[in-house]
């Protein structure tokens, strides 16, 4: 990902299962394991930092204000990215209210855009066009607009670079499916082999087209590695989920209300689906995804 270069389903799997394979959840004791996701992360981010001017896809919640709680610790000058969805009839998207409050907290630069349908409207079948046929679905034009959307804000500063923080929520256990799973454990390594098809494709293809180099520091082999040491009992309970990765973001300074922050997806908190869902019906649509399908 780090250099728009998407390796074959096959070898990311490969890859996923030899780290899987040479890694055991032995971080059984809380504070070596809050020690070395610590040293880990800011190793991760930091062999990442370009020579040239950067962004972040920011959406306040914990994963990007970490990232960028750990560059402006490393002195580094850059500037936040958030995207929104927002109509008459629709309540204000809570990932740009969410994103301006932290950025204001931990005194970042940051720039947002909040789209009115028309807009909306463009981006939704810019996306559909890069994603092209077979990536062309309800969660990757929700999510792939975002990005999209926040990619246009950042190229007009010249950023060819933007930090993601996708990778987190499966080897920290985020999703609800982990909640429910028997194994945890074993549902994170089954969602990092599924993200090649369900994420890094999307994303890959955008950052191609876009001419853009996203960097994704929770996808770090020994970041994988050193969060697939840490036990589920660290990783979630039956109420929080992501719960070591709050409690180093909070050892870090950052505050508990940015590091406990409940997070929707980000078609979701950015309102981007229901702007698809607003699109489909003015277009005599029943169902979004055959709205979407009409766009390729």
């Amino acid at each position: 990902m780090n250099n728009r270069e998407l390796i074959p389903q096959t070898e990311w799997e490969s890859k996923v299962k030899a780290i899987q394979q040479a890694t055991k959840d032995d971080l059984d004791n809380h504070a070596d394991a809050k020690k070395e996701l610590s040293r880990e992360l800011i190793r991760a981010v930091d062999e990442r930092i370009p020579g040239d001017k950067f962004g972040v896809l920011f959406s306040g919640g914990i994963d990007s204000s970490l990232i960028a709680l750990l560059l402006k610790k490393a002195g580094k000058d850059f500037t936040c990215y958030t995207l929104g969805f927002k109509n008459d009839d629709t309540k204000a998207p809570e990932d740009v209210e969410e994103a301006l409050k932290s950025a204001k907290e931990l005194g970042l630069n940051i720039k947002t855009k909040i789209l009115d349908l028309k807009e909306a409207e463009m981006l939704i079948k810019k996306t559909a066009k890069i994603l092209g046929i077979d990536l062309n679905n309800v969660v990757n034009v929700g999510v792939g607009g975002v990005v999209i959307g926040c990619i246009e804000m950042a190229k007009k500063d010249d950023v060819k670079f933007l930090f993601s923080g996708l990778g987190s929520e499966e080897i920290f256990a985020g999703y609800q499916r982990h909640k429910l799973a028997k194994d945890r454990q074993a549902e994170c390594w089954k969602g990092l082999i599924a993200m090649h098809e369900r994420d890094l494709l999307r994303d890959n293809a955008i950052a191609n087209a876009e001419n853009i180099t996203l960097l994704t520091p929770f996808l770090d082999e020994k970041i994988i590695a050193a969060a697939m040491r840490v036990p589920a009992k660290y990783k979630m309970d039956d109420e929080n989920s992501k719960i070591i990765l709050r409690e180093v973001a909070e050892d870090f300074g950052l505050s508990k209300n940015i590091a406990w922050r409940g997070k929707r997806a980000a078609q979701y908190g950015s309102r981007l689906d229901k702007a698809i869902d607003k699109l489909a019906r003015k277009n005599k649509f029943k169902f979004k995804k055959d709205y979407l399908k009409s766009l390729n």
